[in-house]
């Protein structure tokens, strides 16, 4: 068994999964990263930033992490297979911010707020477990040579487990086990969906050279344990709107303290800002669903729609509709994110009396989270109430 977990966590593998689909490192490549000189290797990879030492000590200021770890840098590549690069940059971007900002908004305007609801959740609770997880084992990821990676932003972070794995897998599963009740289609062809979008964008992870066939594994293990063990409480989580005047406090209070808590590690990575941001918009949702339910603005989800609904043809006036409530909402949101973004981070550089030009002041975690997470409590509350309310305003059903 250590024998096989070794082969499955062994670069070399990655690497000629990367080479049958066409992809090879440039030939120019690979004098430059086998330097064995952290400063040097560290210097090379795109987006690292060290950061002042606290007090003139050796140690990062608080929240702090000195530099991007120097795993690797994106290096020059050759692609022999198109189909096979685009088909797997396009499968990454399904696990990607781009996305799910975009595709849950739209299933909660334009589909149905319960499924949205309770995807949100699900996401929520897999990529805070996951996004934990990698700071916790600190496994590498890949290494390059010979891994071509062909990623910047998260090439600081560690590998285990997949959180791409694990989001595309949570999303894909919940959404069928939701509807397979709820809405009448061929079972088998939902299976099918689910089982086709979450490995492509497992595969992805391996084509750019970001994950092992273990990370990927673990992730899919992870998410599928969780799902398991959570399934016999959607129903309580589904009616969790419904509680309390205090219920908001609570959501607000326990993801702020899990996020301004998160494992720091020796390098700064994206892992705790990504984790405020899915955090923060999961909260955002659910007090917006609690401010639906407790003021009465919309009915409840679970009673608007018949137990079994046939789903509707796409006809070109049904097309129209679905894109102009789309684009209403995400104009609304972008403009709420730069507004409360804009004002909470000049409120908490004043407060810091940090100088607004300085990017780095961003990263400090008195800094970080907060924005972060009003920002996108904001989102979460804009998309699932003032949204709604503004189609109810426009006259669109």
């Amino acid at each position: 068994m250590a024998e096989l977990l070794r082969s499955l966590q062994d670069s070399e593998l990655v690497a000629r999964f990367q080479r049958r689909c066409g992809l090879f490192p440039a030939p120019d490549e690979g004098s430059r990263e086998n330097s064995t000189d952290p400063a040097e290797h560290a210097a090379r990879v795109p987006g690292v930033e060290h950061f002042p030492a606290a007090n003139g000590g050796g140690a990062p200021a608080k929240g702090q992490r000195r530099a991007a770890a120097p795993q690797a840098f994106v290096q020059n590549y050759i692609v022999k297979n198109y189909f096979y690069y685009y088909l797997f940059r396009f499968s990454a971007a399904l696990g990607q911010e781009v996305f799910y900002i975009t595709f849950l908004p739209f299933t909660h305007w334009n589909i149905d707020p319960y499924l949205s609801r309770r995807l949100i959740i699900i996401w929520v609770l897999v990529m805070y477990i996951g996004q934990v997880a990698k700071d916790i084992l600190k496994w590498p990821r890949p290494s390059s040579p010979p891994v071509v990676k062909l990623e910047k932003r998260v090439i600081a972070e560690y590998g285990m487990p997949s959180t791409h794995a694990m989001a595309s897998t949570a999303i894909a599963f919940t959404l069928l086990i939701s509807t397979m009740d709820r809405y009448q289609y061929p079972f088998v062809l939902g299976l099918v969906m689910a089982v086709v979008f979450s490995t492509l964008v497992c595969l992805s992870r391996l084509y750019t050279g970001m994950h092992t066939v273990l990370d990927v594994l673990g992730g899919v293990l992870i998410t599928t344990l969780l799902i398991a063990l959570t399934y016999p409480a959607w129903t309580l989580i589904d009616g969790l709107d419904s509680a309390s005047p205090l219920f908001p406090v609570c959501v607000i209070v326990v993801p702020f303290f899990l996020c301004y808590n998160y494992p720091v590690s020796d390098y700064y990575s994206p892992t705790r800002a990504d984790t405020t941001t899915i955090m923060a918009a999961g909260a955002g949702v659910t007090i917006g669903c609690w401010i639906n339910h407790f003021f009465h603005l919309v009915s409840k989800p679970t009673e608007s729609l018949p137990v079994i609904q046939n789903i509707p043809p796409l006809t070109t006036d049904l097309l129209v509709l679905v894109l102009t409530k789309f684009t209403v909402g995400i104009v609304l949101i972008l403009l709420v994110r730069q507004l409360v973004q804009n004002l909470s981070l000049q409120v908490l550089y004043s407060w810091f009396k940090v100088v607004t030009r300085n990017k780095e002041a961003r990263r400090r975690l008195e800094i970080e989270v907060p924005y972060k997470f009003v920002t996108y409590t904001s989102v979460g509350i804009c998309a699932t109430t003032f949204v709604p309310m503004l189609h109810r305003f426009l006259g669109l059903p």
